[in-house]
């Protein structure tokens, strides 16, 4: 692995009483696609969230490019250079797309790819054909690929995607796909949640599984697809 980009370690996280998140350790190296897969519940968003810093409760570390952000809150947490996709999609339906664009507008960050909308809509054709449509007006593919696209505005070094095929038509779903193919040629750090294996086998290099917020299994996405035992264990429902 290159350059550690984020390092998880000892990672316990809580919803009130309820202990979710039992020791993760986890590390996505430089220019990475990382996927963290298991079944629903298995708490994939739950550490997502944990490392944006949007759990009230945590104990562990988390270190983003050797600097310790486990309890800085998110706004600190997205001004070092880690973006945030939610998986529900939260797009400003009253504004257009090039306004939820310019919200999420950040100078640029060494070391991160710079973005500007015109290579936005290079990325999303979709969105290059809808500049003035108020996000409102979107199908839920096209209101994803815009909350993906306005976090790149921010000029992120590491994106967190939560679920980014969920819910979405299945040419939509390839579009992501591609779009992630194309963030990781751009030199751009993703860690994602993905229940959808076959759309995270497409996408990312290497795979933590989680099963009751504990990591099962890590290696590479192949090393994965070719553990029968740990795929009928932990993956298939």
């Amino acid at each position: 692995m290159t350059d550690t980009v984020l390092k998880v370690e000892q990672l316990n996280a809580f919803y009130g009483k309820a202990h979710i998140l039992f020791d993760v350790d986890l590390e996505v190296g430089q220019g990475e696609v990382v996927a963290l897969v298991g079944r629903n519940g298995a708490g994939k968003s739950t550490t997502i969230k944990a490392i944006m810093g949007m759990l009230d409760r945590v104990q562990g570390r988390v270190s983003y490019r050797g600097e310790d952000i486990t309890r800085l809150p998110p706004y600190k947490i997205s001004r070092m250079g880690v973006g945030f996709v939610p998986e529900d999609r939260r797009v400003f339906s009253d504004l257009t797309v090039l306004e939820n664009l310019d919200i999420g507008r950040r100078p640029p960050r060494p070391g991160a790819p710079t973005w500007t909308p015109e290579k936005l809509f290079r990325l999303f054709p979709n969105l290059g054909e809808m500049p003035d449509r108020p996000g409102g007006q979107m199908s839920g593919g096209e209101q994803q690929m815009l909350t993906v696209a306005r976090t790149l505005m921010g000029n992120p070094g590491l994106v967190l995607l939560d679920e980014p095929s969920e819910g979405i038509a299945p040419v939509i779903v390839e579009q992501m796909a591609q779009m992630i193919t194309e963030l990781k040629k751009q030199g751009l750090t993703v860690l994602l949640s993905e229940q959808n294996t076959h759309f995270a086998q497409l996408v990312s290099d290497r795979a933590y599984v989680l099963e009751k917020g504990q990591v099962k299994f890590t290696g590479t996405m192949q090393e994965l697809m070719r553990n029968d035992e740990v795929r009928k264990a932990y993956l298939e429902v």
